[in-house]
C-alpha cells in the first residue's frame, strides 16, 4: 500500500510538473531591437524577450561584456540578424549555438535578390524597409512554435496579424514621403543605414560613411558630401540616435565654407530604436518617428494614419 502511495505521488507530482514548465514562457535573446520587438509581439505570454544592445548603442561597434555573456547563455533561444551587423559577436554565437536555438533571422528570411550590397559587403539595415523586415515576422514564428508546440496556433495568430499591421505602415511610410517635393527626396545621413528605405521609398541616399561606423569618416568623405548637399540644394540632414553628430557637423561646416546653406532636420534612429516604454521603443514607433521626421524637414505631409495601425496608437498614446 505504502508503494502504491509512493507512485501515485510521484505522478501526481509530475503530472503538476509538465504542465507549469510548458506554461514557462520560453527565454528568448535578441541581439538588437528591432528583433526584438517583433519577437515579443509574436511570442507573446509565450515568450520572456530581452533585448541584448540596448536604445541608443551601436551594434556594429559593440563589444559583449561578461554580463552579456551571462545573458546569452542562459537564453534558449537568441535571435541575431546576421549579414555581419553584429560582427564582434560571431564567434561567441558560433559556440552558443550547439546546446541552444541561435538563429540568424535576418539571413533566413531575405533572399538574396532583395539584398543591398557594396565592397563585398551585405547591407545589414533590413529593417528599414517595412515590407522586407516583414518577412522576419513568419520565421520568428516558426521559431518559437517550434520551442513552444503548445502555443503555436496563437502564435501564428499574432504573426498574421502584426504582418497587416506592417503591411499598412508600408503603405503609409510610401504615402507620406510620396508627398516631399520630388527635387527634395534627397536623404542625407551619417551613414549607409538608409539604403533600403530610399529604394523603397523613392528617395536618393547620401551618407557620409558606409554600412559599419566601425571606422571614422575621412576628410575626403565630409567634403563629397558637403559638395553634394551644395549641388542639390537639399534643405535638411540628418544626425543618428547612434552616432556621434560631430561628423555631421563637420560636413555642415564644410557647406558653410561653400556658401551653401542647409538645416538639421532632426535625429533619425537607424542601428536602435527609441528608449522603452516610448511609441519609439517599438518597431512601428522607430519607422513612425523617422518618416514624420524626414518629412517634415523634407517638405511633405503625414498621410492618415492607417485604420489597421489604430489599436497600436491606443496603446502607445499616439494621436491617430
Amino acid at each position: 500500500m505504502r508503494h502504491v502511495r509512493l507512485a501515485g505521488l510521484v505522478m501526481g507530482a509530475m503530472l503538476l510538473a509538465g504542465p507549469a514548465r510548458a506554461a514557462d514562457p520560453v527565454p528568448v535573446l535578441a541581439t538588437v531591437g528591432m528583433i526584438g520587438d517583433l519577437a515579443a509581439v509574436v511570442g507573446g505570454d509565450c515568450a520572456a524577450v530581452e533585448v541584448l544592445i540596448g536604445p541608443g548603442n551601436d551594434p556594429h561597434l559593440y563589444q559583449p561584456r561578461a554580463s552579456d555573456i551571462a545573458r546569452l547563455q542562459k537564453a534558449q533561444v537568441i535571435l541575431h540578424q546576421g549579414f555581419n551587423l553584429e560582427g564582434r559577436l560571431g564567434e561567441v554565437l558560433e559556440r552558443l549555438q550547439r546546446d541552444r536555438v541561435v538563429v540568424a533571422v535576418g539571413e533566413a528570411a531575405v533572399p538574396a535578390d532583395l539584398l543591398l550590397s557594396a565592397h563585398g559587403a551585405v547591407d545589414p539595415h533590413l529593417w528599414m524597409d517595412v515590407a522586407i523586415w516583414a518577412r522576419l515576422v513568419p520565421q520568428i514564428a516558426a521559431v518559437l512554435g517550434t520551442e513552444r508546440p503548445d502555443c503555436a496556433a496563437a502564435i501564428n495568430a499574432r504573426a498574421d496579424g502584426f504582418g497587416q499591421e506592417l503591411g499598412a505602415l508600408h503603405d503609409w511610410v510610401q504615402a507620406t514621403l510620396a508627398s516631399i517635393p520630388e527635387g527634395r527626396r534627397v536623404l542625407v545621413t551619417a551613414h549607409d543605414a538608409f539604403g533600403y528605405f530610399a529604394r523603397a521609398y523613392g528617395l536618393r541616399e547620401v551618407a557620409i560613411q558606409g554600412f559599419s561606423t566601425e571606422s571614422e569618416a575621412s576628410v575626403a568623405d565630409i567634403r563629397a558630401v558637403a559638395d553634394e548637399v551644395v549641388r542639390s540644394g537639399v534643405p535638411a540632414v540628418f544626425v543618428e540616435s547612434t552616432i556621434n553628430p560631430r561628423t555631421v557637423q563637420a560636413m555642415l561646416e564644410a557647406v558653410a565654407a561653400q556658401g551653401g546653406k542647409v538645416s538639421l532636420g532632426g535625429s533619425l534612429f537607424s542601428d536602435a530604436m527609441g528608449e522603452v516604454g516610448t511609441p519609439e521603443g517599438s518597431y512601428i514607433g522607430m519607422i513612425r518617428a523617422n518618416v514624420l521626421t524626414i518629412a517634415g524637414a523634407l517638405g511633405g505631409q503625414p498621410a492618415p494614419w492607417p485604420a489597421e495601425l489604430a489599436a497600436w496608437a491606443d496603446r502607445h498614446g499616439v494621436a491617430k
